[in-house]
């Protein structure tokens, strides 16, 4: 069980209250295989989901128990025992293991790159042009205190915006899907849009681009999966076949042209059942992990400490980052590069 002290127990984190809990049960097996429960994105194939389609995943179940809707939700499903593996952006993650929590990240799940990426668009005659204009405007995030925050804040900063000034920014939390609908109907003066989402968005046009979160560090890993420790300490098994399988799919999506992995994600959208569409899969152009197999650099995570020192949420070299993450399970992490492990 993670135990939390009394400034720990209680994480305001992304709008969400993770309170130190006490429900986490023994692993979940059934007839002797290791059952994996997990949040899931509708419409969208996860790719430890393409990784099971593949085959890749043999020797442990993993079991859907609903859609989610941010990192923040899918962390706390997993810490309270709900789920047994969550995702979320790094630097929250970071900001967890400074609360004490007790989970660890294992391999990544996005990114950004060239195909895909977090894009900030305006209105086509909007008056905004640079990192100026945005003082006393509101940008819409799909959650406070994680990646389309974060880079919001770091385009601001990068462009000499004092912190008093990046705080007369205002973050309006929107549901990916809304932000578009928002931009256009005036609620927001900037809003997030990423991958399949902004594609579809620029297909009916009026919008134009303010920045790309690739602009500010260029290709990079964003998020990954973490389970709780307790978990790992009980099925390392379990553990090293999800990475392993994970880390195989991603590798196979970058092998393949798009339109392969595309129709292998529209035939398990069709076939699982959950009453689900497939035209947001026609806009899938890559994961945007940039690392083989997922694997995590010590960057992935130092990127976002000086922003969470600046903004009092850690405090510096509080943290180990060896404790933060792990490698052992993936099988690509030797190809990174020497000296970023």
């Amino acid at each position: 069980m993670v135990e939390l002290n009394w400034r720990q127990s209680m994480l305001i984190f992304g709008g969400i209250i993770l309170a130190s809990c006490s429900n986490h049960t023994s692993a979940q097996v059934e007839e002797g295989i290791p059952v994996l429960r997990y949040q899931g994105t509708a419409n969208t194939v996860m790719p430890w989901e393409l990784a099971d389609d593949l085959g890749y995943m043999n020797g442990i179940k993993l079991e859907w128990i609903g859609d989610g809707t941010s990192g923040p939700e899918s962390i706390q499903a997993t810490m309270t025992g709900d789920v047994e593996f969550g995702g979320a952006f790094n630097g929250a993650i970071l900001q967890l293991h400074y609360a004490g929590a007790g989970v660890t990240s294992v391999i990544h799940y996005y990114g950004s790159d060239e195909e895909t990426y977090a894009g900030y668009y305006v209105l086509e005659d909007s008056p905004i042009q640079e990192a100026d204009d945005l003082i006393g405007g509101n940008v819409g995030v799909n959650t406070l205190g994680a990646h389309h925050e974060f880079s919001t804040v770091e385009y601001a900063r990068q462009n000499g915006l004092s912190k008093s000034q990046v705080d007369d920014i205002g973050r309006i939390i929107i549901p990916p899907a809304s932000g578009e609908q928002a931009l256009r109907s005036g609620q927001l003066e900037v809003t997030t849009l990423s991958g399949i989402i902004r594609d579809k968005a620029l297909e009916t046009g009026g919008l134009r681009p303010l920045f790309k979160d690739i602009d500010l560090f260029g290709p990079f890993n964003a998020g990954s999966i973490v389970f709780r420790d307790d978990y790992i300490e009980e099925q390392p098994e379990a553990v090293e076949i999800f990475v392993n399988g994970m880390a195989r799919a991603i590798e196979w999506m970058k092998e393949n042209e798009a339109e392969i992995v595309r129709e292998r994600m529209r035939e398990i959208v069709e076939t699982r059942g959950r009453n689900e569409q497939t035209d947001l899969i026609d806009y899938w152009k890559s994961s945007g992990i940039e690392s083989p197999g997922g694997a995590i650099r010590q960057v992935d995570f130092e990127r976002w400490e000086d922003w969470l020192v600046e903004e009092g949420r850690i405090s510096k070299g509080e943290t180990q980052m060896e404790e933060v993450y792990t490698n052992r399970f993936n099988p690509y992490f030797n190809e990174l590069e020497e000296g970023n492990e």
